[in-house]
């Protein structure tokens, strides 16, 4: 079974090893082999279990929540409603995250408009009457 560093993984998941350094001090990767110098030793299916975790993170959700997860996902087969419950929540919240994003984007995208109308007539006074085209 072929094995990563903590510098291949680092790389492969965009993160610094002292990030993944930290996540192991936290306790979130208590699946992560080590050689006994200390050094660790990453599988394919550890890297995909940090996917979820920076997954999990991408969400707004505390490292200490995280946490959580780790240990029940440790726990087995008793902890699936939990499981569950805790990524139906994440995914509402993601949701509603992306509701208030496409909102952003309404007026991003309405000031595009009015700075690209503004600039083709060489003045702002295009937009007078418009009652939202400066804030």
């Amino acid at each position: 079974m072929k094995t990563y560093s903590i510098s291949e993984v680092a790389n492969e998941l965009n993160l610094t090893p002292y990030t993944l350094r930290y996540y192991d001090k936290e306790g979130l990767m208590p699946f992560v082999e080590r050689r006994p110098n200390g050094t660790r030793l990453f599988k394919e299916s550890d890297i995909n279990a940090l996917k979820v975790i920076e997954c999990l993170k991408a969400t707004g959700m505390p490292i200490k929540e995280i946490k959580n997860f780790i240990d029940w996902c440790s726990d087995g087969d008793s902890t699936l409603q939990q499981r569950y419950d805790m990524f139906m929540e994440r995914k509402a919240n993601v949701e509603a995250q992306m509701e208030e994003l496409k909102k952003t984007m309404e007026v991003i995208e309405h000031k595009c408009w009015y700075y690209k109308t503004a600039l083709d007539a060489g003045t702002e006074d295009i937009h007078k009457n418009d009652k939202i085209a400066e804030f």
